[in-house]
């Protein structure tokens, strides 16, 4: 495969035997200084993960500039590895993830097959579309909780998922999110790293420090953590510690604050340490949930509805005598021989 290509999927295996193959060591990535662009363009690939959640596509004029592209992967790696916090491993596994998917779309189907094959997915070729062992297909799409994911809305014939291009690259965005994550987990970082870039590091530290500090969310004012039922617990649980939440579960949480009274900028601040943060498309999505920009406010999903997207960590004893969230949430109101939250619910739970 040849630098240009590996440059723009820098995660096959091959990239690393390539730049073996250029004579280029761990001290010279660290401290050449003729790698010295490699590096900035390393912290930036870093960077704009955090801020924009997708590594952008850099156009080549030459070998040279696909080469040092090449090089910014294994640097931004060890710089993320350096930090050692989870929020960032997630948020630049997933914009690397996001980027590859967006390439990959403009890539032949013998080409997605070679991808498979190196994130070790059983993926062929179906007349034009992709056969996907149910096992993988499984294994990468049990967090995502829309309908059209699921199992039983899916082609199968003969233990293969029959699934579009477009949404077998899906499939594959996760394993090499995965990968990534994996990776980057298990990365040994010794003290030629840290030293060589500590510069980088405490910028990203305080970068990754300063995004957690302005939206910290565990403190939710007059809404009673201690009155969620499970599942929006969890989702709660899960947003503030920087996990894919997916949309059902989104939609889920966001219109149970809503509900309970909590402006959008409130709801807002909630979401924006999730990995996947976009301020313009959360703000769209918060503020149609809500009705401030469409004809609905939404109420959150019913308990049979939340257990039917697989959102219900199981249900504790007060979840027996109701059938809604807001109906459980105002329940342990009463049995705390309390009125609410100042901001009563907008609407009556179905």
């Amino acid at each position: 495969m040849d630098v240009r290509t590996l440059a723009r999927y820098p995660f096959f295996k091959e990239s690393g035997q390539l730049i073996r193959s250029k004579d280029i060591s761990l001290e010279d990535l660290v401290g050449d200084i003729a790698l010295e662009r490699a590096r900035l363009m390393g912290k930036r690939r870093v960077l704009v993960a955090l801020e924009k959640g997708e590594v952008p596509e850099a156009p080549f004029a030459s070998e040279y500039e696909a080469l040092l592209e090449l090089l910014s992967y294994p640097v931004a790696r060890m710089m993320v590895a350096s930090v050692q916090d989870p929020y960032l491993t997630r948020r630049y596994a997933l914009s690397e993830a996001v980027a590859a998917n967006s390439r990959l779309q403009g890539e032949e189907i013998v080409f997605i097959e070679a991808v498979a094959k190196e994130l070790e997915v059983d993926l062929s070729r179906e007349n034009g579309s992709a056969r996907i062992h149910f096992s993988d297909f499984l294994r990468y799409t049990n967090q995502m909780r829309s309908k059209t994911w699921k199992l039983i809305n899916q082609i199968v014939d003969g233990g293969y998922v029959i699934l579009t291009k477009q949404k077998a690259i899906r499939v594959l965005q996760n394993a090499i999110q995965k990968k990534i994550e994996k990776e980057l987990e298990e990365m040994v970082v010794n003290d030629l790293i840290l030293r060589g870039f500590q510069g980088q590091l405490d910028e990203i530290r305080g970068i990754v420090a300063e995004k957690k500090a302005r939206f910290k969310a565990e403190d939710l004012g007059k809404v009673r953590i201690t009155r969620f039922p499970p599942c929006m617990y969890q989702l709660l649980a899960m947003v503030q510690a920087g996990e894919n939440v997916p949309h059902t579960g989104r939609f889920a949480i966001v219109s149970f604050l809503h509900n309970l009274g909590m402006s959008n900028e409130e709801i807002f601040n909630v979401f924006a340490t999730v990995p996947d943060f976009n301020e313009r498309k959360t703000g769209y999505q918060i503020e149609h949930i809500t009705g401030k920009i469409s004809s609905t406010e939404y109420t959150p999903p019913e308990c049979a509805t939340m257990k039917s997207y697989g959102l219900c960590p199981g249900p504790d004893e007060t979840c027996l005598r109701i059938r809604h969230p807001l109906s459980y949430y105002r329940l342990k109101a009463r049995m705390e021989g309390q009125k609410g939250t100042g901001s009563p619910p907008r609407k009556a739970a179905k």
